[in-house]
């Protein structure tokens, strides 16, 4: 399956690797051509954070061993777009 974007729910430990450790872990990724990490939340012993991935052929199994092995927990799956293209969401109006 060719994952050409993923967005991910991600948390680590505030005493745990900083921002620029993951972001080093996903960009060794196969297939990861660009990532926005948005931090979300703060508190006294957890940093939540978005994620999100582009590229050719992500390899998601890849991708998420790589975070965890960078010290953060992957929460969820939240967005995946695969194929030939990216076909944008559109709401559905009720």
């Amino acid at each position: 399956m060719n994952i050409r974007r993923v967005q991910l729910d991600v948390d680590w430990a505030a005493s745990g690797p900083g921002i620029r450790d993951v972001a080093e872990a996903i960009d060794d990724v196969t297939g990861v051509a660009a990532a926005t990490i948005i931090i979300t939340e703060i508190d006294l012993e957890t940093i939540g954070t978005d994620i999100a991935i582009e590229g050719q052929d992500v390899d998601l199994d890849e991708l998420i061993k790589a975070i965890e092995n960078a010290g953060a927990v992957v929460h969820s799956i939240d967005l995946l777009a695969f194929g030939e293209r990216i076909v944008d969401h559109i709401p559905r109006v009720r």
